[in-house]
């Protein structure tokens, strides 16, 4: 169970230690803080790993270049799509970023697609789960939106795990709407409402 809402309240009275990263929610394994501009090579190093890339359903990288002028559009569009570096609790010498997590808003109808990216460094340690159900508590506590839904490639096994120990359901399919290393494959529909998640919260 993630205790997000009682310990950011805790964090944020909390006098910040000089040089810690900023916390926003937390749990017990992963925390997620803002997105910056002082480690956008960190994530484009991340998004352009060769698991990241297949598993986004890319087949090219992308320049560092690109990336950085791409934070900037990021950066403007925070209000529709709130964005948070996921960090790793469970390492010596404090939270260690190894992620990101992200909400595309539909304002219009209170829902978002959801969208989560952890490094080498980040995968195999139980932190998707938990940076995921992290994510959905701001979605539904703080943004009150109504669902949240995901797409995933059928083959990506380990992310549809976590998703669904996060609490994410199977919602339907999209015959042949992506690739996983060269081949064409299914696309994965999955959501979460805020009755269900807040249930168990």
């Amino acid at each position: 169970m993630t205790t997000s809402t009682d310990t950011h309240a805790d964090t944020a009275a909390a006098d910040p230690i000089p040089g810690a990263p900023l916390l926003w929610m937390r749990g017990d394994r992963a925390a997620l803080g803002p997105f910056t501009r002082e480690l956008a090579e960190l994530y484009w190093q991340w998004e352009n790993e060769p698991t990241v890339i297949a598993g986004m359903g890319r087949q090219t990288p992308e320049s560092l270049e690109a990336r950085l002028t791409g934070y900037d559009a990021q950066a403007r569009s925070m209000g529709t799509i709130p964005r948070f570096t996921i960090y790793d609790l469970t390492r010596d010498g404090g939270p260690v970023p190894v992620g990101t997590s992200a909400l595309r808003i539909d304002h219009y109808v209170r829902t978002a697609e959801f969208i989560i990216l952890l490094g080498a460094d980040g995968r195999g340690r139980g932190l998707a789960t938990e940076a995921t159900r992290l994510t959905l508590d701001y979605a539904f506590t703080i943004s009150a939106l109504r669902s949240v839904w995901l797409k995933v490639l059928a083959p990506n096994t380990g992310a549809i795990t976590a998703y669904e120990k996060a609490g994410f359901c199977h919602a339907g399919r999209l015959r042949r709407a992506g690739y996983w290393h060269g081949a064409e494959t299914d696309e994965l529909i999955m959501d979460a409402v805020a009755d269900d998640h807040l249930a168990t919260s």
